[in-house]
């Protein structure tokens, strides 16, 4: 999977812009504050539907414009897609796929597979549980439409019953529709919990001994799941909850307050089959930075690898000026792990590709919203 081009129009800072992308390597480069990120940006919004900045679609129109429009040409397989997506200042966002219009825009999941990779994400494991969490769901998302439906059928249901929950103070018959909710939020919230479950034990197999190598053979990372509520003990813990929830006015059980935890411990050449994977360290609580950024590292290269399996392709890795945030033990083994996929990399400068002599396939130069291709020497 690779993307041969990209055109923006009123787009963040680009008012028109077209890019021409090879299938290897592609630096942008240039100061801070030119528009690099924008580019890597508007290819995640047109693979996820959302901003990775967490930004409205409004945001993302250029200022003093009503509208933008995004169009990503791609090759899967060998099979070519047209993407083009229309963004409205008051409306709802309008998608195309290879000139067909789609009604939902969780139809656009999986279409094309990225991996976003910014100084932000080294920052997962010591963050709150919501970064962890939405994680899972982006990546969910883009590899399993079953999730993506069970996901937006149960937060439909938890945003429904907090708006009971709030009403209650001055609507108290409303209590008695809370056990219909309650058994939509238990359907659907079991399926979101089984479906990460899974994703979380296929990540176990590929990570270890990806931070194995990362680490010199020193450590082994394993990941656990902590949903709020056992799976067998959902509906009970609900119900138990229920007496709380109208307190506080919110759903307090449920997969939405899920969590993953991020455990070190010697490697050992010989493993004892079963091992707990809460065993070692949890480095979110009682890890050094230097240890909590090589797990986020495992942790993306991880997820490359689990696509690959998942898709029997390769993502296209958008990496946002985490070069710099890496040491240069970090930068070498990044570089000697994504030299066989489509990656678009910002930087500030070329010293890191120079130093490591990794193979570039084609540099842009982005200034003030203007980006020149510069012919790799």
């Amino acid at each position: 999977m690779f993307i041969e081009s990209i055109e923006l129009k009123n787009y963040r800072n680009y008012d028109d812009l077209h890019l021409d992308l090879c299938s290897g390597t592609n630096i942008l480069y240039g100061d801070n504050a030119q528009g690099k990120t924008n580019i890597l940006e508007a290819i995640y919004v047109c693979s996820t539907t959302k901003s990775h900045r967490g930004s409205k679609d409004k945001e993302l129109i250029r200022f003093g414009q009503d509208e933008s429009h995004i169009k990503l040409q791609l090759r899967k397989q060998g099979v070519p897609y047209r993407i083009d997506m229309h963004l409205k200042k008051s409306k709802a966002k309008g998608i195309a796929v290879n000139g067909i219009p789609i009604r939902r825009a969780s139809e656009l999941f999986g279409i094309v597979n990225v991996v976003f990779f910014s100084p932000e994400d080294l920052n997962i494991i010591k963050n709150g549980p919501s970064e962890r969490r939405r994680f899972i769901d982006l990546e969910l998302c883009q590899l399993n439409k079953l999730y993506v439906h069970a996901l937006i059928q149960y937060n439909k249901v938890v945003l429904q019953r907090n708006k009971i929950l709030k009403e209650l103070s001055f609507r108290p018959e409303y209590e008695d529709t809370l056990d219909v909710w309650d058994q939509q939020l238990i359907l659907y919230g079991r399926q979101v919990m089984s479906f990460r479950q899974e994703f979380i034990e296929k990540l176990n197999a590929i990570i270890t001994e990806i931070h194995k190598k990362i680490s010199g053979g020193k450590e082994r990372l394993t990941i656990a799941y902590e949903p709020s509520a056992a799976f067998d003990q959902l509906e009970s813990m609900v119900k138990k909850s229920r007496f709380q929830d109208i307190r506080q006015r919110t759903t307090l059980i449920g997969p939405h307050r899920d969590d993953i935890s991020f455990f070190l411990r010697p490697f050992e050449e010989k493993e004892i089959s079963g091992n707990n994977k809460k065993d070692g360290i949890d480095i979110r609580r009682f890890g050094s930075q230097g240890q909590q950024r090589t797990a986020a590292l495992s942790l993306k290269l991880a997820e490359i690898e689990l696509v690959r399996t998942m898709i029997h392709d390769y993502p296209v890795l958008l990496l946002d000026d985490v070069l710099s945030e890496l040491d240069s033990s970090r930068q070498n083994h990044l570089l000697d792990s994504i030299g066989h996929i489509q990656t678009l990399i910002t930087c500030t400068g070329l010293d890191e590709f120079v130093n490591h002599r990794f193979p570039v396939d084609q540099i842009f130069k982005v200034t003030d919203g203007k980006v020149i291709n510069e012919k790799q020497q």
